[in-house]
This record gives C-alpha cells, structure tokens and sequence, in this order.
C-alpha cells in the first residue's frame, strides 16, 4: 500500500491517471468548448474520482471508503480536466479570435500586436 494507492502503482496508474483522467480531460475540454466557467469542472472531476475509487475496489479489491484514496483520485482527475479545461479555452480563444489573439504555448494565447486596442 502506497500514499496515494492501495492496490499497485499499475493499476492506480491505469485506472485513476488514464482512465478517469482522460475522460475528466475530454470532460474539461468539452466545458470550456461550451463558454462554461471553470468551476463547472469540480463536480464532473469528484464524479470520475468516486467512479474510479469504485473500480479499485470492485475490479481490484481496494478500498471504497478511504477518504484518502478517494481524495487522491478526485484530485488527479481534477488536475487533468483543469489542464484540459484550459487547452479547450487556449484553442477557442486563438480559433474563435484569430483577429486578436496568437497562441502562447499550448495551454495559452496572448495578445496580437498589431491588434487594435479599444
């Protein structure tokens, strides 16, 4: 048993990282596609961590009511749909007002310089 796992480092890495992480990633991105705010990604992020604290406990006999694990889950969900959150809003922004902004890494834009200011 671990820190933030209690079955193996392979399966909180499958189950919790990639798969609950991915569709809270897809989740992000589908809620910035749709002007929402950023808290909106919470209560979709504390769903897939206790969806994927239930799959622990039914698929590999972890534990289901240790707020500890559940807390680790719901926050890397968290973390990823943020970071899809963001990369959703990056690429709007640069898409939707290609006029005014350029983008600035892959989670960000910036101002255009030649944009005119109001």
């Amino acid at each position: 048993m671990g820190l933030f796992y209690d079955t193996s480092l392979w399966v909180f890495l499958f189950l919790t990282v990639v798969l609950a992480g991915g569709g809270g990633y897809l989740s992000g991105k589908a809620i910035a596609a749709t002007w929402r705010t950023p808290w909106q990604v919470l209560p979709v992020a504390v769903v897939l961590g206790a969806a994927a604290r239930f799959m622990h406990f039914a698929l590999f006999g972890g534990t289901l009511t240790a707020l500890q694990y559940l807390a680790v889950d719901a926050l890397v969900v968290l973390a990823l749909a943020l970071l899809g959150y963001q990369r959703g809003r990056a690429i709007q922004m640069t898409g939707q007002y290609a006029f005014l902004f350029r983008a600035a890494g892959p989670f960000g834009w910036q101002r255009r310089p030649d944009a005119a200011t109001a």
